[in-house]
């Protein structure tokens, strides 16, 4: 449906400017109320938010060289496929922020949020001249008409003549919006533009089933094989570099982590791996001590062997002694029938005492015995029993502040800290944390059947400067619990993330009501008449603005409709039409 010249002013907020239905658009600003407030700048930081994705202000000439050397190395058709890529996945990121905001209605209201925040990335000023849209995706038709598009002044500086559209990332990017915002197929196709002759740049967009060739347009939003074979390539070289210690560490398919502390720990545990030497982990409570001692028995010659971890911690100090080398029958009551402890069932594998300080003196004893002569005898029985058995001892507490405080034998201590190990803890290794995060994202929305766009920008920058006293264990609640309380297909943002210990914002700025930047607690919110009166003249606002800004949203919420518009504004129709004809013609004058 065309808009009408209405319902064109409807969309934007004109300061200084003119709207025409025809060609020609000068000093047209589009009404980004919306969509502001989702932009903020960590000046102190040096980051700019947008819907919560960092985003970077790149100059439009370093872009233009940087597209000539793309189209010089892949050629036309791979270089068009690799910029179109690159707008659908922006498109794809503004397509979810306007699809959750269901407080903008109708849908087709909603869906101005894109050609409003195409424009907020200063690519393009959209003018829309139809829009059919169904509130449950089964219509769609758009028409936009692109002016200002950085691309056409890129291609005609940067790259020869071309004899199709050159707006690749705006056809991208409407693609990718529309996409995400309707969750179905949509490709955009852009029949005109000013890079290749035509007086407008000018794109139609439609269900990809709905065009003809639907399959090549599909195509070129499919990973290029150029890319997939260079990355082949690049991973068998970087292969042939590696030493035998390196494709170890590859091999380890469940350990997740390439920070240098993590490596340097990693390698410590594979060259233990094949001697028989005792092994004590030390770290925080959640850095993984148990997958580390795993790890370290996965690559011994015990391997096929069985792994036995204990939690000493979690065993009453009465029972960790049967528990971990056996009870005879009518060793005390209730041992009805003897047996075998954890050391026995262990035998020939490996065995993990995880919280070691925890253990009873009697059962430092009897461990003692079993790691200097491979015996022990069981609880209430005198028959001496050997096994072979590799132990892998775990502790967050300084043992040897538990021996000088009498809690833990010197002895013992020794013997287990011949090879200790320290296992970083999370904030030493904040590089993995991306890592980790995308392990557990997987993992909860496998389990939970809840398909996800992974996390913003901002939620993973959140996560990296916090300090995970909790470590890895800690982490993983917070996606668990992140993944359970998203919405399907949702990205996983901040207000998901955040919690009593991860509320850490930092200073901000915002754009004001003239689009320029004020700190973020500046930009007030208005609750009553004297805070608009302080909005308006703190942020440089006249009269005519906002009467224009009434008038303009006036008409958005009303659909065009001139009565309903002056019923919104407690006014008689021809009160509201005269202002809105006056308003308009003194937009055109300026």
């Amino acid at each position: 449906m065309p808009f009408s010249q209405a319902e064109l002013f409807s969309l934007c907020h004109c300061s200084g400017g003119v709207i025409l239905s025809g060609e020609h658009v000068s000093d047209l600003q589009l009404n980004l109320d919306n969509v502001t407030p989702e932009l903020s700048f960590a000046i102190t930081e040096g980051k700019i938010w947008l819907n919560e994705q960092r985003i970077v202000l790149f100059s439009q000439m370093a872009l233009g060289k940087f597209r000539s050397e793309v189209y010089e190395t892949l050629g036309l058709d791979r270089a068009k496929a690799f910029f179109l890529r690159l707008g659908f996945q922006l498109g794809k990121l503004d397509g979810e922020l306007a699809r959750k905001n269901t407080q903008i209605e109708p849908v087709e209201e909603r869906f101005l949020m894109g050609p409003q925040l195409h424009a907020l990335r200063g690519m393009v000023l959209p003018q829309l001249g139809a829009l059919t849209i169904a509130p449950d995706g089964s219509d769609f038709l758009c028409e936009v008409q692109w002016h200002n598009s950085y691309e056409v002044e890129i291609c005609k500086t940067e790259l020869p003549d071309l004899d199709e559209p050159g707006c690749w990332t705006l056809v991208g990017y409407a693609s990718g919006y529309s996409t995400h915002f309707l969750q179905r197929d949509i490709f955009f196709k852009e029949v005109e533009c000013r890079a290749c002759g035509h007086e407008r740049c000018f794109a139609v967009g439609k269900f990809s089933e709905d065009w003809e060739d639907f399959e090549q347009l599909q195509e070129y939003y499919e990973r290029d094989s150029l890319v997939q074979q260079l990355r082949s390539l690049e991973d068998r070289v970087e292969a042939l570099k590696k030493g035998t210690d390196e494709d170890e560490l590859e091999a380890i398919t469940d350990i997740v982590g390439v920070s240098k502390p993590f490596k340097a720990a990693l390698q410590m545990v594979t060259k233990a791996s094949d001697s028989r030497v005792s092994v004590l982990l030390l770290g925080e409570t959640g850095v993984g001590k148990e997958v580390m001692a795993r790890t370290l028995h996965r690559f011994s010659d015990r391997a096929q062997k069985p792994f036995v971890a204990v939690n000493c911690a979690a065993i009453p100090a009465d029972l960790i002694e049967s528990e971990l080398f056996g009870v005879a029958k009518g060793a005390f009551t209730g041992a009805v029938q003897s047996r075998a402890g954890k050391f026995e069932r262990a035998d020939g594998g490996t065995i993990f005492l995880d919280e070691v300080v925890e253990l009873s003196p009697r059962a430092q004893a009897t461990l003692l015995r079993v790691l200097q002569e491979q015996e022990f005898e069981r609880l209430g029985d005198n028959t001496v029993r050997r096994v072979d058995v590799r132990v892998v001892a775990a502790t967050n507490e300084d043992l040897g502040e538990a021996v000088g405080a009498g809690k833990f034998r010197a002895d013992l201590y020794y013997r287990l800290s011949a090879y200790p190990i320290h296992i970083p803890s999370l904030r030493e290794r904040s590089d993995d944390i991306p890592l980790f995060v995308d392990f557990f994202l997987n993992k909860y929305s496998t389990l939970y059947s809840k398909p996800l766009q992974g996390v913003s920008d901002r939620s993973m920058a959140l996560m990296q400067a916090y300090s995970w006293p909790g470590n890895i264990r800690e982490l993983e609640n917070v996606i668990e619990r992140a993944v359970i309380l998203a919405e399907e297909n949702s990205r996983i943002n901040v207000d998901l993330i955040l919690g009593p210990s991860l509320d850490q914002k930092p200073d901000e700025h915002r754009l004001n009501g003239r689009g320029s930047l004020v700190r973020a607690g500046e930009v007030k919110s208005v609750v009553s008449l004297d805070d608009l009166a302080d909005f308006l003249i703190d942020n440089d606002l006249s009269l005519q603005d906002m009467e224009e800004g009434l008038i303009a949203r006036a008409m958005q919420r009303s659909n065009g409709k001139v009565s309903k518009a002056a019923r919104l504004l407690g006014m008689t129709r021809p009160a509201f039409a005269y202002r809105l004809q006056k308003s308009a013609g003194e937009s055109k004058s300026s």
